[in-house]
């Protein structure tokens, strides 16, 4: 088994093969002056099963044409399984039609890696799992909260209060409880039926006088961090911090989300940046020993 360093997630790329002990294959990469991509491998993949590492996000379209790019290159130069290490899938996020005339963009995205040589897929906390059953090649999710939760408790933030930000994202601060062994709960979630506008409540937990950890498997905008943020603050939390596996992070989100009053953004290297404190590597390192084990 070799690993392949992809444009987008080279340093995460490399922690893998470090932890896993395979080699590693170096790409070759460049954008054209029309905007084109140009990826090469630069060793030899014959009769290997090729590991891809790369994100797919922003920006999303040339990632995803470069991981095809190097799927289609490993099975022209002799790969016999190349399997998509993607820590972030662009376009889970439609995963069915919701007005006519749509297409699903999930199933697309699957489509063309396959076309390309994509034999098996890979990826971290994709927004709804139900989207895998759309690819025509194996496909796994793995989780990266109780990595998060870990590095609180290496923060000395043990036994903080895991606060989910809707009911249905509680399986979320399920899986942080279990690590930092406090309590847990969810916002409630109001939705205007005219205006679509979203508002959020909490009851039924007490977080006064305690460390707070919102945990979320994306943050982009940041809207819904900055009301949770606010609501722990009002019920008297000491601490309050955000934990995510994909910091998206879009526009002044960042700013918007410290001045609701977290003190801490933690994210993984699924996007890399400077939140990207918990890397995915050893979630990757260990998912790839027990297929080759296996």
């Amino acid at each position: 088994m070799k690993i392949i360093l992809g444009p987008a997630s080279t340093a995460l790329g490399e922690k893998i093969a470090d932890l896993t002990g395979f080699g590693k294959v170096s790409t070759a990469h460049k954008t054209f002056p029309d905007g084109e991509s140009y990826v090469r491998l630069e060793d030899n993949v014959q009769n290997e099963h090729v590991v891809i590492v790369q994100t797919t996000s922003m920006p999303q379209d040339t990632r995803l044409m470069q991981l095809a790019f190097m799927a289609n290159a490993a099975k022209r130069n002799g790969a016999q399984k190349v399997t998509a290490a993607v820590p972030y899938l662009a376009y889970a996020r439609q995963d069915k039609m919701f007005l006519q005339g749509e297409n699903i963009s999930i199933e697309t995205v699957a489509a063309m890696l396959k076309a390309a040589g994509v034999d098996a897929l890979v990826t971290v906390n994709i927004h709804a799992e139900d989207a895998l059953n759309k690819f025509p090649f194996p496909s796994k999710n793995l989780s990266a909260i109780p990595l998060l939760a870990d590095y609180f408790v290496k923060e000395g933030y043990g036994k903080a209060f895991a606060l989910a930000p809707d009911k249905g994202a509680m399986y979320i601060a399920r899986q942080a409880q279990a690590v930092l062994r406090g309590e847990a709960g969810y916002l409630e979630k109001q939705r205007d039926r005219y205006t679509g506008k979203t508002s959020h409540t909490g009851k039924d937990f007490n977080v006064k006088g305690q460390t707070a950890i919102i945990f979320d498997d994306i943050i982009s905008t940041g809207g819904t961090i900055v009301g949770a943020a606010k609501i722990l603050r009002e019920l008297g939390a000491t601490h309050v911090f955000a934990a995510c596996v994909h910091p998206l992070l879009i526009g002044d989100a960042e700013t918007r989300i410290l001045d609701a009053g977290v003190e801490e953004i933690v994210g993984t290297d699924s996007v890399p940046s400077h939140t990207s404190k918990v890397t995915l590597a050893p979630l990757f390192a260990e998912w790839l020993r027990a297929q080759k084990s296996g």
